[in-house]
């Protein structure tokens, strides 16, 4: 090691939701941290935050909110007796505005960093060995640094996949980061993938006029989720006009002109669809490609995953990885936590993270949640179980303020009545899904939390009902025996 190489007590490789909060846990607790990171913005500027902050979550939150606002103005405010006798859709606004809450963010991130103490290093983090980063500037304007530190956090996260069917061009064939930065309304708009990202991006743009149509090969739609709250969400995502193709493989897409022909196949034979633009999201992949030289002997699986021990450990001493660069949902709150976890590790302090009840949450419109067991998993394991389900459609505040889509399903144990599963479908699913992390947390029953006082009226009403429904105790709903007369 040359003996001018930079010591640290901590480096962590990328700065967003796992990474920064990785490098200010260990900041707090008294240690000596750099962080080093990639990412550009539009303006070639440095944005801390990562996919998350950048270009995956945040962004899509806030073009989802404009075109919630618009869908409210042109189809329900005449229901509250307002009257707006014409609207002007500014796309280029819209993104600006997006862009601007971006930044903000971002530039918390940086205030943090420099209330904090932490040294942020602008380039692409490499662990040459177990001790050792290289970094290599983003413009390649001098020749690489090196740092060191007796621990080190790998925080890289993750990339779109691409398909060889749909070679993305980066105008008219897009991934998800361009697709939230378009600069016009695709009247038709084509989406390979009706997972998670696919669906965010369809409830943004069928909100603001595109005609949206989503291919997906699976023949189960988001397997992943209770199934009773999928065929509700499939209803609503229906009656929104979104056109989801299950069973259909994007074999070819070609563009021509301004529109790209879409060739896909599904039990009915060989289709072709024209669409303005068409969205790649098949999913995402870790980024542990170039992350370590091969002396390093970092041990990855065969998805590219860095293999880790319930403490984020790698098979390196010291060496850490956390967020979607290993085994587990990819969720900005998984990684924080991990990166906190990591953090305290080193740290020396006693820690470990439940990742059964962890949240998950899809940001559509309605948002689904949920958090725990299906009951299809729980009823295939045999396992003896209760359910209570109530309607957003009885609740006093879901009706006051046009949030009485959906319902809340709460599984809990036959026997033992402890929660095993909690899903929601409403527009405010993430706000409440909390509740529920807590009571599973704490081994909560289903009991407990029909004993708990909620506020009324509140959407959180509906989980206290769902609660009692259980053992057939709801006030709002009628009993399961009761006939229409």
């Amino acid at each position: 090691m040359n003996k001018s190489t930079k010591r640290y007590d901590v480096i962590v490789i990328g700065a967003g939701p796992a990474g920064y909060v990785a490098a200010i846990r260990c900041a707090q607790l008294g240690l000596k941290t750099a962080c080093i990171d990639n990412w550009e913005g539009k303006d070639k500027r440095h944005s801390l935050g990562g996919t998350f902050l950048n270009a995956g979550c945040i962004p899509a939150l806030t073009l989802l909110e404009s075109a919630k606002f618009y869908q409210a103005i042109i189809q329900n405010s005449d229901q509250h007796g307002i009257t707006v006798p014409s609207t002007n859709l500014d796309i280029p606004k819209m993104i600006r505005h997006k862009d601007k809450i971006l930044k903000k963010l971002s530039d918390h991130i940086a205030d943090l960093f420099k209330s904090n103490q932490i040294e942020c290093i602008y380039g692409t983090g490499y662990l040459h060995t177990e001790k050792i980063v290289e970094i290599t500037p983003i413009h390649g304007s001098r020749k690489p640094d090196a740092i060191e530190a007796d621990n080190i956090i790998l925080a890289t996260g993750s990339s779109p996949l691409d398909t060889a069917a749909a070679r993305i061009d980066g105008e008219t064939i897009v991934d998800s980061y361009a697709a939230m930065n378009f600069d016009s309304i695709p009247k038709r708009l084509g989406i390979i993938g009706a997972g998670v990202i696919g669906l965010e991006h369809a409830s943004i743009w069928t909100r603001l006029g595109s005609k949206v149509t989503l291919f997906d090969a699976q023949d189960e739609f988001l397997g992943f989720v209770d199934t009773q709250i999928v065929d509700e969400a499939l209803r609503l995502y229906s009656e929104q006009g979104l056109d989801i193709r299950f069973k259909a493989r994007v074999t070819n897409a070609n563009k021509k002109s301004t529109l790209v022909t879409v060739e896909y196949e599904d039990p009915d034979g060989q289709h072709q669809l024209r669409v303005d633009k068409l969205i790649v999201a098949v999913g995402r992949k870790p980024n542990s490609d170039n992350l370590a030289s091969r002396e390093a002997d970092l041990l990855l699986d065969e998805r590219g995953f860095v293999h880790v021990d319930e403490q984020c450990m790698t098979n390196l001493p010291g060496i850490y990885a956390v967020g979607d660069l290993v085994q587990g949902p990819m969720l900005a709150h998984k990684g924080s936590e991990e990166g906190i976890l990591a953090a305290e590790v080193i740290a020396g302090k006693q820690r470990s993270l439940n990742h059964s009840v962890i949240p998950n949450v899809i940001y559509t419109e309605p948002e689904i949640a949920w958090v725990g067991q299906t009951e299809q998993h729980l009823r295939a394991t045999g396992e003896p179980i209760k359910i209570g389900i109530p309607p957003f459609s009885t609740n006093a505040r879901g009706l006051a303020t046009g949030k009485s889509v959906g319902m809340v399903k709460i599984i809990s144990h036959k026997h033992s009545d402890q929660i095993l599963g909690v899903h929601i479908i409403n527009s405010s699913a993430s706000e409440l899904i909390g509740e529920a992390v807590l009571a599973m947390e704490y081994s909560a029953s289903t009991e407990d939390l029909a004993r708990t006082v909620h506020a009324h009226p509140s959407l959180s009403k509906a989980i206290h009902e769902a609660a009692m429904a259980v053992d057939h105790r709801a006030l709002h709903i009628p009993p399961p025996s009761a006939t229409k007369t």
